[in-house]
């Protein structure tokens, strides 16, 4: 029995064997097939999120906004110097002879420009090499170098102000393969992945590689990940360090390989690839890094600043060049050494590169133009025009009326001006816009003593009385061809007492509390005579000076009170601004704008309704007034502007409210309309005037900007007068006590009886 029972047991434990292994193969397979499934399913999921990401929107681009796009032509107000400034804003380079694009050299009356190609609203801009002339007016001509063929227009290409970008904080400028500059994707390759074209996704040869290295190093000096894993990095995970995740990442680089060209890999890693960090906004893509790095298009770099481009890859913050220049440029010598290793360049192409600076952008200039206050009326504008979803669209980019230069002077002049201003009042504020003449676009804005303050915009949002900025509309409107009223013609400055209906009176009072008697319409404006300008007002009508102020572009109701002779109306810096803007174009209103064209993702323009031109004003009248408003500058309450440029015509006026709580000035050269307010928010006294504040910021803006004297052509309907300064009478040139004023070709009639007077003046003369 015992016997038996020995021989059964072997048997019996092999077939519980056999069943045990079979139910681990059976498990095994089971596991294996669902592991299968699993994975089939997960590379699917994958492989659809990635094409989702590739084949759709990569990026949302964020919207680009641009200054004005400078147009120079034969007569344009644009001189020697600021064409200079603007270059070099533009990042031009000046040499003795232009080889290449963004060259220009320079002579006292020439420039010799190879200007870049761009994007231009009306369409794409070739690169084009051309000579501009000038003379003492601004430009004389422009000339194409190939041919010398005299052009009628030509423009510069317009600053990126800003983006504006989404609430990831990523910012980018996207460049396309084909405008990627070889030596930056020979050098990329060469130190990231030298095997890119020959593996598929993953280099396993590299990954072993890099962990032998790294062992041997005790830590980690080596990557083995693939260009193609970074980007699927980059796209799609976390910087997390882990084993799940860089098998994930493989997986993905995998199916990325297998889906995508070589090509279209590499133009998703150029334009994705973190670069660095300016405060909030990361940096991706070589073509934001070039402008970050080297303020300057990546199509212009040198071969060591591309090459510094690829070596900031490794580490844009331990090789930031502004904190660690001699790291930095020790690193890009190494990718210009493997260059010169690989036959990409020559020894002495080698020399030459490793020898020259980094050639960094100034870090003291902001790469981003802090427009708090004109941005803040664009976004107004956009949403006005084009609806509020137009900042969420991809790639979009907005052409603004901004003149870079103007804002920059403005800027400075309010800076240096407040340091004087303050010492006596720190409570003052200042709201600024200037106009192009031209365009009627916005050139420049400040909201704030500090420009860059982004708050309450003094410029648009203060109302506060204009004071006597409002006695041109008032000349103006009773000087009409058909009112038989000239410069010359006396009005009365007498005491004067008016009562409304509830039975109280007004008496208003000229600035020194002085009478005269009588004064010409001339000095009565350049001397900003209140009296005066009351009695013309009331004879008018203050419904006429009201109709005036509106159709010149005065958007507000305006109380229709003799006080409003003398400014008793509110507004801001931009309804000045407007108002003036219209004096300046010859009596022409047009709406002041900051946009002038919007362009999708695939740079067609988006259709927008345009205001249209209207002739608020007469333009023989407006030749008047801007004649008389000369006349303030030259010897009336802006003499001091005048005196500080002699020989240049330029037009004004002073404004004071009462008490001196708001300073006020307003004018214009040929080129551009100025409206600027000093005041303070709590509307206490200031103890300014028009000429002490707010002009000072003026003449402070020309010294910056230096004018361009006003081309004043007398309009068809205008003639030269002789006018008596005693009694207003017309008379003929060679009379005595007369002065030359413009007036009206119709009713010009000087009297014939000075025969004798003047057989007398001439015998003084001795004639």
């Amino acid at each position: 029995m015992t016997t038996k029972t020995t021989k059964k047991a072997p048997a019996k434990n092999a077939k519980r064997s056999r069943g045990i292994l079979g139910q681990i193969w059976s498990l095994t397979w089971k596991l294996t097939l669902v592991g299968i499934v699993v994975a089939a399913s997960y590379s699917i999921y994958l492989d659809q999120m990635i094409a989702r990401k590739f084949e759709g929107q990569k990026w949302h681009l964020p919207a680009q906004v641009f200054s004005r796009s400078m147009a120079l032509y034969p007569g344009a107000a644009v001189s020697h110097p600021q064409l200079m400034a603007e270059l070099k804003l533009l990042g031009y380079r000046k040499v003795a002879n232009p080889r290449q694009v963004g060259e220009f050299s320079a002579s006292s009356t020439k420039i010799e420009l190879w200007r870049r190609p761009f994007l231009h609203p009306e369409g794409d801009q070739a690169e084009q090499r051309v000579m501009i002339s000038f003379d003492s007016d601004g430009v004389s001509s422009v000339s194409r170098m190939a041919d010398k063929r005299q052009l009628a227009v030509f423009h510069l290409e317009p600053v990126l102000l800003d983006r504006i970008i989404s609430g990831d904080g990523e910012d980018r400028l996207f460049v396309p393969t084909e405008d990627m500059p070889k030596t930056i994707v020979k050098s990329l390759l060469l130190v990231e992945d030298r095997s890119f074209y020959e593996h598929h996704g993953v280099n396993p040869f590299a990954i072993v590689r890099a962990a032998f290295v790294n062992i041997t190093a005790g830590r980690t000096v080596q990557g083995g990940s693939t260009l193609t894993q970074q980007l699927a990095k980059n796209f799609f995970l976390s910087s997390e360090r882990s084993l799940l995740r860089k098998i994930r990442e493989a997986l993905m680089a995998v199916i990325i390989d297998f889906r995508y060209s070589k090509e279209e890999i590499l133009e998703a890693y150029l334009n994705e690839v973190y670069m660095g960090q300016d405060k909030s906004r990361a940096i991706h893509g070589m073509g934001l890094a070039s402008q970050f790095y080297f303020g300057r298009p990546i199509s212009e770099l040198t071969v060591a600043q591309q090459a510094f481009l690829v070596a900031v890859i490794k580490g844009p913050s331990y090789y930031n060049p502004w904190k660690y220049p001699e790291r930095s440029q020790e690193r890009r010598d190494l990718v210009l050494r493997l260059l010169m290793d690989s036959g990409d360049l020559s020894t002495e192409q080698y020399k030459v590169a490793v020898e020259s600076p980094l050639g960094l952008r100034n870090a003291n200039k902001p790469v981003h133009q802090k427009l708090p206050a004109f941005y803040a009326l664009v976004k107004q504008e956009l949403n006005e025009r084009y609806g509020d979803g137009l900042l969420k669209q991809s790639g979009v980019k907005i052409y603004t009326t901004l003149d870079p230069m103007a804002q920059e002077a403005a800027e400075i002049a309010v800076s240096q001006t407040f340091k004087s201003l303050d010492k006596g009042n720190k409570a003052l504020q200042i709201g600024m816009v200037v106009t192009d003449k031209y365009t009627g676009g916005i050139a420049a804005m400040v909201g704030d003593k500090t420009p860059g303050f982004d708050g309450f915009n003094r410029a648009v949002e203060i109302r506060r009385p204009i004071g006597s900025l409002i006695k041109p509309f008032v000349y103006v409107t009773a000087l009409t061809p058909n009112s038989k009223l000239n410069l010359g013609t006396l009005l009365k400055d007498q005491p004067i007492t008016l009562k409304n209906e509830q039975g109280k009176t007004w008496s208003p009072q000229n600035f020194d509390k002085k009478f005269s008697g009588q004064v010409p319409m001339v000095t009565a404006l350049k001397n900003s005579m209140n009296i005066p300008t009351v009695n013309l007002g009331i004879a008018v009508g203050l419904d006429a000076v009201a109709t005036t102020l509106a159709k010149s572009g005065w958007q507000e109701p305006i109380s229709e009170y003799p006080s409003m002779l003398l400014g008793a109306v509110n507004g801001s810096p931009l309804m000045v601004a407007q108002v003036y803007q219209t004096l300046a174009d010859g009596g022409t209103y047009r709406k002041l704008t900051t946009v002038t064209a919007v362009l999708d993702s695939n740079n067609q323009p988006l259709p927008v309704t345009r205001e249209p031109r209207e002739q608020a004003i007469d333009p023989d009248s407006d030749y008047l007034i801007q004649y008389a408003m000369q006349q303030v500058v030259r010897s009336g309450t802006a003499a001091r502007l005048g005196n500080a440029f002699p020989g240049v015509a330029l037009a004004g006026k002073t404004g004071t409210s009462n008490d001196s709580r708001d300073s006020w000035f307003a004018g214009f050269d040929e080129r551009n309309v100025a409206a600027i307010w000093v005041g303070r928010d709590d509307n206490g006294k200031t103890s300014l005037y028009g000429s002490s504040g707010a002009m000072a910021v003026y003449q402070s803006f020309l010294k910056e900007r230096p004018p361009i004297g006003l081309r004043s052509i007398p309009t068809p309907g205008v003639i030269q007068g002789y006018f008596d300064r005693d009694t207003g009478m017309a008379k003929e040139s060679g009379c005595r006590n007369v002065q030359a004023l413009p007036t009206f070709r119709g009713t010009y009639n000087p009297v014939k009886n000075c025969g004798e007077e003047l057989q007398w003046w001439q015998k003084l003369l001795g004639q």
